[in-house]
């Protein structure tokens, strides 16, 4: 049931992720595909096909957004990406190789882009970030904050805290929140108009743990609110 579902702190989604590579076996690979296909099931869910600009940040949260990008170009969508600071790890450099291959654009010019999508996704940052945005993140989220655009959030909205969440309001405001293997404790102040679950890959012992409610049919994500 989703009212047993359990909203983890920062320690607490850092041993999760943790324990289902060390315990269960998963790779960082595999968790990043499962989260950004979820992501973009959920964003085909519930948004009409069109432009969607990805703001990919440098870790992990940037990862997700894309695998977004590539299975939101198979769901029909035309998605482009913002991608400012590209890492120089090779699951990375793999990553921006396939969205390549699919053709999938990166562009320069920030407003430009937010111009022309019809949806963004904020992949900027994710649970293990803290501290005040650096640029270019920092003008980009300004940016965002003030886009009449609607935006979907992966796992927390980038420059929340991921357990106080945006007390003062002055954070991007998200039409959808996407939370990633079970929600944080900063979802309790989403007050957009979508928030679901994504990352289909949680073994029966954590489920039972954290209350993560039983997803519908063969669908990667299962909408919460």
């Amino acid at each position: 049931m989703i009212s047993d579902l359990k909203f983890l702190g920062q320690k607490a989604a850092q041993q999760v992720d943790v324990d289902l590579m060390s315990k269960f076996g998963y790779t960082i690979e595999q968790l990043m595909e499962l989260a950004g296909l979820s992501v973009a099931e959920c964003i085909a869910a519930e948004y009409k096909r069109g432009k969607v600009l990805l703001c990919i940040g440098p870790g992990n949260n940037g990862g997700d957004g894309l695998v977004a990008a590539r299975h939101l170009t198979q769901f029909g969508y035309r998605p482009s990406l913002f991608y400012p600071v590209q890492p120089s790890k090779d699951l990375y450099k793999a990553l921006m190789l396939q969205c390549t291959a699919f053709k999938i654009p990166v562009i320069q010019d920030l407003d430009a882009g937010l111009n022309e999508c019809d949806l963004i996704v904020d992949a900027i940052f994710g649970f293990s970030f803290k501290g005040s945005p650096r640029a270019p993140f920092d003008k980009a989220l300004l940016a965002l904050r003030e886009t009449d655009k609607p935006i979907v959030a992966v796992d927390i909205p980038s420059g929340w805290d991921v357990e106080a969440g945006d007390p003062q309001g002055t954070g991007i405001r998200p039409d959808m929140l996407v939370s990633l293997t079970a929600p944080k404790l900063c979802a309790s102040g989403f007050s957009g108009r979508f928030h679901y679950l994504g990352g289909r890959f949680i073994p029966p012992e954590l489920a039972d743990v954290f209350g993560i409610p039983t997803y519908p049919g063969t669908s990667n994500c299962i909408r919460l609110a």
